[in-house]
């Protein structure tokens, strides 16, 4: 009886979340409720001014006035949600983990990033990680940017002793400011996902299959798993660069969710 009298946690609403979304980027942007505004009223304003000057008939003016409202509503929402991203990721910005932790939920062309660093500096924090995808090979520092790039000369040397004979292509982000060459937290989805190399069709590739110019991906997923094989196997017989004192699962790990207050 006591099991049935007891209550189930009910689950946030949408209408709620959306509100708690809100409250969570307004302390940091005291912007958005004019621009969330704006992005409501702007169709709704349109859908009046063309009607008055095409002399719509009442059943069309209220077809267009529920449109107007429902896009503004999209246009609203879709303003909070980038505004709560950039909120979220100023606030994320300079954490050790952050980088590493926005790319953990990426399952677009076949992304992997282990949640352990494979180097890091025990005096400065300095850290690299180091993922997969369709294609290549992605290092991901965060640090002093010409400490970081000594240590993923060092990497990239390992890789390629892996590689050796392949094209697979090793890129390279170093997080921080955006100046120097380095990459800022919220541009970095974007720019993992925008990096792709191609090979010419007469080039061999000796460790993989052949790599086709017209392919949409470097590698297939059969290349792909033989690639993440020989890299933990690389990293086992290596061990993980993570120095005593150090527990790389308190790195701050975190999602989007928590990053728009949720």
């Amino acid at each position: 009886m006591a099991d049935k009298d007891e209550k189930k946690p009910k689950k946030n609403s949408t209408i709620k979340q959306i509100i708690q979304i809100f409250q969570f980027t307004y302390k940091d942007d005291k912007q958005l409720p004019w621009l969330c505004g704006g992005a409501f009223i702007a169709p709704v304003v349109l859908v009046v001014v063309l009607g008055l000057v095409f002399h719509w008939t009442w059943l069309t003016w209220i077809f267009t006035v529920i449109a107007g409202i429902m896009l503004g509503v999209l246009f609203a929402t879709m303003t909070l949600t980038n505004r709560a991203d950039r909120v979220g990721y100023k606030q994320l910005e300079g954490r050790p983990g952050a980088a590493v932790s926005v790319l953990s939920n990426m399952s677009k062309a076949g992304f992997t990033f282990s949640e352990q660093p494979v180097w890091v500096d025990p005096r400065t924090k300095d850290a690299i990680w180091r993922g997969t995808g369709y294609n290549g090979i992605y290092l991901l520092g965060e640090g002093g940017h010409e400490r970081v790039k000594r240590q993923m000369d060092r990497q990239e040397h390992e890789i390629k002793g892996v590689t050796a004979g392949s094209s697979i292509p090793v890129y390279r982000i170093v997080m921080g400011d955006g100046s120097n060459g380095t990459t800022r937290l919220q541009d970095l989805r974007k720019t993992v996902t925008r990096k792709k190399s191609y090979v010419p069709s007469n080039h061999s590739n000796k460790l993989l299959a052949r790599i086709h110019p017209r392919r949409r991906f470097i590698l297939t997923k059969e290349e792909l798993g033989i690639l993440n094989d020989r890299l933990r196997t690389l990293q086992s017989k290596r061990g993980y660069g993570i120095p005593k004192g150090i527990d790389p699962n308190r790195m701050h790990k975190v999602s989007r969710r928590a990053m728009r207050g949720r």
